[in-house]
């Protein structure tokens, strides 16, 4: 397992949408690339990207001091710890974006630095901000996009700020395609099938499955889905297990995730074809949005494979 470690150069999974798969996923993390002895872990993304839930399956227990329900916790444990010169944590967390509000960032750096320099861990969200002031790179760096980048920094990279970017820039994907997943599940229920239990993602897309091949013109499920896209209807947060579209609420598992209007969805359009899965017997539809693009990927110098 150490060797795995020592030789990462990177992982990249689909970022899940749902809860309990984003905690799933973080407790997978958490058992092939974290060492009791990393003590410098840094993640990016953009708010709302599941950055939290990917913390809280990686490292149960652990109190987040800033988190989507609007707890703060205050004074940060950290700086506070930092001031006493006395740590009663082994594992402290800081989001960045938001304890910059009220603390001058060479501060924060000097009081992760007192703490590394006591063995202690420190788990960081948007640890591209705090990055120029520390000067220490992680030990771990997770990205948080439509993809979930996991890599190991050497010497000669990667900089936070060029994992940040390809996450920044693949969010999109990821919000459009969890929203148009909805609004396709919301069709499906107009024509009389049960909403999809089970989703997959796939590359600017989603699957949604069904126990049954459904007697439906996936033509006609295409253009319902872009009229209300062209409709331009807000989609919001409504609570933990819902999205409102319109006026509409519609039950989601991961409401957070969205687009703000059904507009901002971008070349929408399914596979016309049913696809059956032998293994769980189930069929299949495939959504894509957005256009075509080279994909991004991070060179690493110096570092070494699998």
């Amino acid at each position: 397992m150490f060797l795995v470690q020592d030789h990462l150069m990177q992982a990249v999974y689909f970022a899940p949408r749902g809860k309990k798969r984003l905690l799933f996923l973080g407790t997978n993390l958490q058992q092939r690339y974290l060492s009791p002895q990393d003590k410098l872990i840094g993640f990016l993304g953009e708010a709302g990207a599941g950055k939290s839930l990917l913390i809280r399956g990686m490292f149960p227990g652990l109190e987040l001091t800033n988190d989507d329900d609007g707890i703060n916790v205050r004074p940060l444990p950290l700086l506070d710890d930092a001031d006493r010169d006395h740590f009663r944590c082994h594992t402290y967390h800081v989001d960045v974006r938001f304890e910059s509000a009220f603390t001058q960032p060479w501060r924060i750096a000097e009081a992760i630095k007192k703490a590394l320099s006591k063995e202690r861990r420190v788990v960081i969200e948007h640890f591209d901000l705090i990055y120029p002031f520390l000067g220490i790179n992680a030990e771990v760096l997770i990205g948080v996009g439509e993809e979930v980048i996991v890599t190991r920094p050497t010497l000669f990279g990667p900089e936070p700020q060029a994992i940040a970017e390809i996450v920044f820039e693949s969010i999109k994907y990821r919000r459009m395609a969890h929203s148009a997943e909805d609004i396709t599940s919301m069709i499906l229920e107009e024509m009389g099938l049960d909403k999809p239990e089970v989703h997959s993602e796939i590359k600017h897309g989603f699957v949604l499955e069904l126990p049954g091949k459904p007697d439906i013109d996936l033509d006609l499920v295409e253009e319902r889905v872009r009229q209300i896209i062209q409709a331009d209807l807000p989609i919001s947060f409504c609570d933990e297990e819902h999205i409102r579209v319109g006026e509409i609420p519609y039950p989601c598992t991961g409401p957070r995730i969205h687009i703000k209007r059904t507009s901002e969805i971008k070349g929408f359009r399914l596979l016309k074809e049913f696809r059956f899965d032998p293994l769980q017997k189930l069929y299949t539809i495939a959504g894509i949005v957005g256009e075509e693009a080279p994909s991004r990927s991070l060179a690493l110098v110096g570092a070494t494979p699998l």
